[in-house]
C-alpha cells in the first residue's frame, strides 16, 4: 500500500522559515546526506511536532552502478529514515562512481547522477542492488528515474519498459519525476505519454516536478527555474491515469520569494485537479492491474536459488557493466576518448555539466576558496577538473584543487599564493591520507614548506 503523503515541497536550510510558514503543506523531502542523525535542524524538529511527514531523498548511494551498495551509506541512510521518524526512503535509477576492484582501476566519482543503460545487464545488476538496499533499510524503497542528457547506444528497453520490470522484479515503488520525463523528451526525443503509458501506476510511491531551461536544444534539469507549462502538462497526464499519493515541488538553488513559491504549489494542484477531472470521465483511463509484488514473476524470481553457475554468471554481468561505465565516465570527467556510439558533442554538453556543478558545489563547501580566489576560482577550477576526476567527495575535491595550484605555483599573486596555502595547512590534517592521496598531499606539503 502507498502512503498517502499530499502537498509537499523539498526542504532546504535557505527556504526553511518561508517553508514553516506556507499553508498547505503536508509534507516535506530533505536531502539525506545534508541532514545528521543527531542534529536535525530545529526547523525539521518544528514540521514533524506539527504532523509534517519528512521523507530522507538519497542521492549518493548510486543503485545503478556495478559494484553492490556500499554498506556504510545504506547503514547511514537507515539511520536518516529512523531519526526522522519516515515512512519511506527514497534514491535515484543511476550510477555516481565508478572504477574500483571491477576494473581495476582508481574509483572515479561523477558528483552528479547520471543514466544507466536499459540494457539486460544494467537492469539484472540494478535489481540485485535494489534488492540488497531494500534488505538493509528499515522501510519501503522509492527510486526516482532520472533526467539524462546523454544516451547510451544499444539500449533494449523503453524507459516504461525498464521501470515496469524493475518493479516486477523486486517490489521497488517508483519516485516519478515528472520534469525529468519533459528532459528525456527534449533530450533524447522520448514520449512522455509513452513512458507513462508502461509504466506500473500502481506502484507510484509519489511525483515529482522541478523547472529547468532549455539552451542551444538541450534541456537542463536545474531545479533552480520555474516550473514551465510543458512540465505541468505532463503532471497532469499522469494524474489522469492515477492518483498520485504524493507531488512535491523541488528547488535547489536560486530560490523565488515564499509567495512565487506559493503560486507554483498552486498551479502544480491545479495540473492535479485537471487530471483528475478527466481521470473522472474516462474510464479508460483507469488503473487495473495487481501491484508488481504479487504479479508471479516477482513471485519466483524472490523464490529462486542461486547456483554457482548464476553467481559466476552475475559477476560478469557486473564486470562488463563496470568496464562499461568506467570508460564513460571517464570521457567525461578525465578526458578520456568518447566510447563509441555516444554522441560527442552531448558527451562534451554533459562533461561541462559536470565539471560545472564541481565548481558550484566546491564554492559552497569551500565558501573560502572563491573569496581568495576572487574571479579567478571558476576558470581556475574548471581547468583542474578537465583532467582531474573526483575520488573522494567534494571536500576532498577541494582540498585537491587547492593542491594543484599550490604545485603548479598558481596564482602567482603572493598573497593570494599565502593565503591559499594558510588554507590548505589547516584543513589538509595532521597525517597524510593513503594511496595517491597520500602521494600527492606529501608532495605538496614538501613543496608549500620549501616556499616559505
Amino acid at each position: 500500500m502507498s502512503v498517502r503523503l499530499g502537498n509537499g515541497i523539498g526542504w532546504r536550510p535557505e527556504i526553511a522559515d518561508a517553508v514553516e510558514g506556507m499553508p498547505g503543506i503536508d509534507w516535506v523531502e530533505v536531502v539525506a546526506e545534508n541532514v545528521c542523525p543527531g542534529h536535525l535542524p530545529d526547523s525539521l524538529l518544528r514540521l514533524r511536532e506539527r504532523g509534517v511527514t519528512v521523507v530522507p531523498h538519497g542521492v549518493s548511494l548510486g543503485l545503478g552502478g556495478a559494484e553492490p551498495p556500499d554498506e556504510g551509506r545504506l547503514t547511514a541512510l537507515a539511520e536518516r529514515v529512523t531519526a526522522l521518524g519516515s515512512p519511506l526512503v527514497t534514491e535515484h535509477i543511476a550510477f555516481v562512481r565508478a572504477g574500483g576492484a571491477l576494473t581495476a582501476s582508481p574509483r572515479i566519482e561523477a558528483g552528479h547522477l547520471l543514466p544507466v543503460p536499459r540494457t539486460r545487464d544494467a537492469l539484472d545488476v540494478l535489481c540485485e542492488n535494489v534488492r540488497i538496499a531494500q534488505d538493509a533499510l528499515p522501510v519501503p524503497l522509492a527510486v526516482e528515474n532520472i533526467a539524462a542528457l546523454i544516451s547510451w547506444p544499444g539500449e533494449e528497453m523503453t524507459e516504461g519498459q525498464f521501470l515496469y520490470e524493475l518493479a516486477d522484479r523486486t517490489g521497488v515503488r517508483l519516485l516519478i519525476d515528472v520534469a525529468n520525463l519533459h528532459t528525456n523528451h527534449v533530450n533524447r526525443g522520448e514520449d512522455p505519454a509513452k513512458a507513462l503509458a508502461g509504466l506500473p501506476l500502481e506502484a507510484i510511491a509519489y511525483v515529482h516536478v522541478a523547472g529547468g531551461f532549455e539552451r542551444d536544444g538541450v534541456w537542463h534539469d536545474s531545479h533552480a527555474h520555474p516550473v514551465p507549462e510543458p512540465v505541468l502538462d505532463v503532471l497532469t497526464d499522469l494524474a489522469s491515469r492515477v492518483a498520485p499519493p504524493g507531488v512535491l515541488l523541488e528547488r535547489d538553488e536560486n530560490f523565488p520569494e515564499a509567495e512565487e513559491m506559493r503560486r507554483e504549489l498552486a498551479a502544480i494542484r491545479g495540473a492535479v485537479e485537471k487530471g483528475a477531472e478527466r481521470r473522472g470521465t474516462s474510464p479508460a483511463a483507469a488503473v487495473t492491474g495487481a501491484g508488481p509484488s504479487s504479479r508471479p514473476g516477482f513471485a519466483a524470481a524472490a523464490a529462486a536459488t542461486a547456483t554457482a553457475a548464476a553467481a559466476a554468471a552475475a559477476a560478469a554481468t557486473r564486470q562488463r557493466l563496470a568496464l562499461a561505465q568506467t570508460a564513460v565516465l571517464s570521457a567525461l570527467v578525465a578526458g578520456t576518448p568518447v566510447p563509441e556510439g555516444f554522441d560527442r558533442v552531448r558527451m562534451g554538453v554533459q562533461a561541462r555539466a559536470l565539471a560545472a556543478k564541481r565548481a558550484d558545489v566546491v564554492a559552497k563547501v569551500a565558501p573560502e576558496l572563491p573569496v581568495i580566489l576572487g574571479e579567478g576560482y571558476r576558470p581556475a577550477f574548471l581547468a583542474y577538473a578537465q583532467t582531474q576526476p573526483m575520488s573522494d567527495g567534494y571536500r576532498q575535491d577541494a582540498l585537491e584543487f587547492v593542491e594543484e595550484l599550490l604545485i603548479a605555483r598558481r596564482p602567482e599573486d603572493t598573497r593570494v599564493h599565502r593565503e591559499l596555502r594558510q588554507w590548505w595547512l589547516e584543513r589538509s590534517g595532521p597525517r597524510p591520507r593513503s594511496g595517491r592521496t597520500a602521494v600527492r598531499l606529501a608532495r605538496a606539503t614538501r613543496r608549500v614548506l620549501l616556499r616559505r
